[in-house]
């Protein structure tokens, strides 16, 4: 039984795991690539030897059930998935599927897309199906309301601006590529600071630790298994600033977890709304961001799923010790010692377990927030600054909104926003070129020095540990000299 049931598992996380679905979801959503005959080619004769095992189904209605069932069977072996069709049955069900695959690929030199895509109509007449292959030469339709676009921001590891492709549906193009978005750095530069600005500094504190602990576990979790991400073709790269990285799990579905339930959990009784509004808001915020993964043909429909789930133990473990890390934190002496000891030698650990990668900056970034964070909210609380409200006051209430309160925020956000950018730009500047200096390293070639991890560290830490300090500390003393309060 024991067997028969991690068999099962298995088979379902190769099913959930193949490319093809992702690929055939993109089609769904109305994306279509661009793909290079040659290298559509190369897919289709792989995709003839994976699922031309669909004619033995149909035909032997008394062959041994486990032979139909080791077709065409999954397994997860390394950063890849791999996929197995028995030698015998492959020969003697497909051997004309074979032959004529072969005479149309190699018999007149290169092969037309016309002519494999009348291959494939034959093929779908037939009853066999190849998966992942658009059904007609790849045009844009103007008439139709069809765009040529390419990904919006070229990969952040090898400069590579990716492949154009065909969107067909262009709601579901900006309200994926919105969602995806919600995993981004600008995402994050926006939302923790109108979140300690504008409503609640006690939240943002623990939201942060969930955030970054899930950040960092995910991140070295993908360093330590290195999976590779979806094969493309068949699938469509929407989007290509993270296809260097390793995909399993997806950090951005675990950030779009994490986030949006920690904050239900903590403003949930500290404030004043219904159970269902914030708990659908959660679901559709989580949601949206898994989906998007797929749709941008970054993730598997099992590695989404998988950083869902990764994301809420997280939450489940952390969530009941928050309150004593917040209360060390802002009352401890020791805290400062304590954080940047942390902060900086979890940095240390994840720089030890691959190459360098974005990943690897991806997760001293976020270290080097929370730690540059945890720093002010220190400073803050023995100042008496940004007081958290006393316990007699809650649960808090809504202000009704009006068009002072927000212009007021708006304009907070504005002020604070453009001096946190101006912070990371001016940290950025001087950074890499005083840290090569001080480790005797080139500073010519910017993406060179920083895959030393005496620079890249230095470089992650000393920027976004600016930025969140003046995020926690100096931006609020600024409102309050502008009265902006």
């Amino acid at each position: 039984m024991a067997k028969d049931l991690k068999t099962m598992f298995i088979r379902c996380c190769g099913y959930l795991q193949d490319a093809h679905h992702v690929a055939s979801f993109q089609k769904l959503c109305g994306v279509q690539g661009t793909f290079p005959v040659k290298l559509i080619r190369k897919e289709w004769e792989h995709d003839i030897h994976l699922n031309c095992a669909c004619v033995k189904r149909h035909q032997d209605q008394s062959g041994n059930s486990e032979e139909h069932v080791a077709v065409g069977e999954q397994q997860i072996e390394g950063p890849r998935q791999r996929k197995s069709v028995t030698p015998g049955e492959q020969h003697n069900d497909c051997s004309n599927d074979l032959q004529n695959g072969t005479a149309l690929v190699s018999g007149m030199g290169e092969t037309t897309e016309q002519e494999i895509v009348s291959h494939e109509e034959n093929r779908q007449s037939s009853g066999c199906r190849m998966t992942g292959y658009p059904s007609k030469a790849v045009e844009s339709d103007s008439e139709n309301g069809d765009s040529r676009v390419k990904p919006l921001r070229r990969n952040s590891l090898t400069g590579d601006v990716g492949q154009e492709f065909i969107i067909h549906n262009k709601f579901l193009f900006y309200l994926f590529t919105f969602g995806s978005e919600l995993g981004n750095e600008m995402f994050f530069l926006v939302f923790f600071p109108f979140l300690i600005w504008n409503v609640d500094a006690f939240v943002s504190r623990r939201i942060l630790v969930v955030w970054i602990w899930n950040l960092f576990l995910g991140q070295s979790t993908k360093d330590i298994v290195r999976w590779t991400r979806p094969a493309s073709p068949p699938v469509v790269k929407v989007e290509v600033f993270y296809n260097s990285e390793y995909s399993m799990p997806s950090t951005h579905a675990m950030s779009g977890t994490a986030i949006p339930f920690s904050l239900f959990l903590l403003t949930y009784g500290r404030w004043q709304y219904p159970f269902l509004f914030g708990l659908s808001v959660a679901i559709c915020w989580s949601f949206l961001v898994c989906v998007s993964r797929v749709y941008m043909g970054m993730h598997s429909v099992l590695e989404v799923i998988i950083g869902f789930l990764y994301s809420l133990l997280i939450l489940a473990l952390f969530q009941s010790t928050l309150d004593q890390i917040d209360s060390f934190y802002l009352t401890s002496h020791h805290a400062p010692l304590v954080i940047v000891i942390l902060h900086v030698g979890l940095g240390l650990l994840a720089f030890t377990l691959d190459s360098w990668s974005t990943s690897r900056g991806d997760t001293a970034q976020a270290l080097g927030t929370g730690a540059g964070a945890a720093l002010a909210s220190h400073l803050n609380h023995q100042l008496g600054l940004l007081a958290d409200p006393p316990l007699s006051t809650l649960p808090l209430a809504l202000p009704p909104l009006s068009a002072a309160l927000l212009a007021r925020s708006l304009l907070r956000l504005l002020v604070g926003v453009v001096v946190l950018l101006a912070t990371r730009a001016a940290m950025k500047a001087a950074t890499i070129p005083l840290a090569c200096r001080v480790f005797g390293l080139p500073a010519g070639d910017v993406r060179q020095a920083r895959q030393h991890m005496e620079v890249e560290l230095s470089y992650r830490y000393i920027v976004y540990g600016s930025v969140s300090f003046s995020c926690v500390c100096l931006v609020p003393l600024l409102f309050s000299y502008l009265n902006l309060s």
